[in-house]
């Protein structure tokens, strides 16, 4: 069985090894040792404080119960720049007219922006590449919302989703090769990583006016607000939950960001409590998110399910240990797919 959990401190191993696996782009988890240990820390303490923290990094894992392995990782934090800003571009429109000339240009900008202060993040979604089958990838991602419909009050009413820009096979970006090279003199991959650690340099060197894309290359404009080829599947099944792009990108791969509010997030409105009955004889046909109420100790898996009705559910035992529930306790319950209802 695949199941979601928090991280935990014994997890350092597995999440060390999936930063080497990320590759170019991925800016929240890189191979930077100090880095992923102040993630790692950021996320348990997230957990264990018993009050919210104002900027809480929810951390969990996806791991194979069979053979006990880490195979995926994704988060959530709280409120994003409060204490460092929070910098992405927002694209705009500028036109340039004349009367005499019969001139009429409208043309795109750049305009960096700090919009998004304040709001929720859903971050650092990754999945081993040898497990990008049976409806992992999305477990991993939709299970962030089912634990911000349980707890909604540590999230924000806005919700963000930065998308991996495009990159071609080399790790090269288009866009950062036509505008952040002028202003940062560093290779993409280090200017990402760096960005991971210490946003103040991006104040620093990056351009207070609007950019004029029309001045930019070719290669670099058509890839504004473009997903990297391995992130469009991700795109997609957020698209599917409720969020929709709405014109800011980062500032360093020009990658979309997606938005919502919480409460439109297909998971978070159509989810249901269901008190738990058990059964020996398991279920069948398309398989729900099954998640229990429970914060440190939070689990989520996937499983088909029958109901008695509207609001008790029959799992089998081996599911219901997986969540850390028995007979007659609460549980959240949703369908999958976005396409089926209950």
């Amino acid at each position: 069985m695949m199941l979601i959990r928090p991280i935990q401190s014994q997890d350092w191993n597995a999440l060390w090894a999936l930063s080497h696996k990320t590759g170019p782009g991925f800016t929240s988890l890189q191979p930077d040792e100090p880095a992923v240990r102040k993630k790692l820390d950021w996320a348990l303490a997230s957990f264990a404080a018993t009050e919210p923290l104002a900027e809480a990094l929810y951390l969990f894992v996806l791991e194979d119960s069979s053979t006990e392995q880490i195979v995926g990782l994704c988060g959530i934090e709280s409120a994003v720049g409060l204490h460092e800003p929070w910098y992405n571009y927002r694209v705009g429109t500028l036109v340039h007219a004349s009367r005499e000339l019969n001139v009429y240009n409208p043309i795109n900008t750049l305009t960096l922006s700090n919009d998004h202060t304040g709001d929720s993040e859903i971050c650092t979604l990754f999945l081993d590449p040898d497990y990008r089958h049976s409806k992992n990838g999305s477990l991993l991602s939709k299970s962030r919302f089912m634990f911000m419909a349980e707890f909604s009050k540590r999230f924000t009413e806005n919700v963000i989703a930065e998308m991996r820009g495009y990159s071609d096979s080399e790790g090269v970006s288009p866009f950062w090769e036509g505008l952040g090279r002028h202003f940062f003199s560093i290779d993409f991959a280090q200017a990402d990583q760096l960005s991971g650690q210490n946003k103040v340099f991006i104040a620093e060197l990056m351009p207070r006016n609007p950019i004029y894309t029309n001045l930019l290359p070719e290669a670099a404009r058509e890839v504004i607000g473009h997903t990297h080829d391995n992130t469009t599947p991700a795109r997609r099944l957020l698209e599917s939950e409720g969020f929709h792009y709405t014109g800011y990108v980062d500032i360093f791969d020009a990658g979309p960001v997606l938005e919502t509010r919480v409460q439109d997030i297909r998971v978070v409105r159509e989810s249901r409590y269901c008190k738990v009955h058990l059964s020996d004889q398991p279920a069948s046909g398309e398989p729900f998110m099954i998640a229990n109420s429970q914060l440190q100790l939070f689990r989520c898996c996937l499983s088909p399910v029958s109901f008695e009705g509207n609001h008790i559910v029959t799992l089998t035992p081996a599911t219901a240990d997986a969540l850390n529930v028995q007979a007659g306790d609460t549980v959240r319950v949703v369908p999958l797919s976005a396409t089926r209802s209950f």
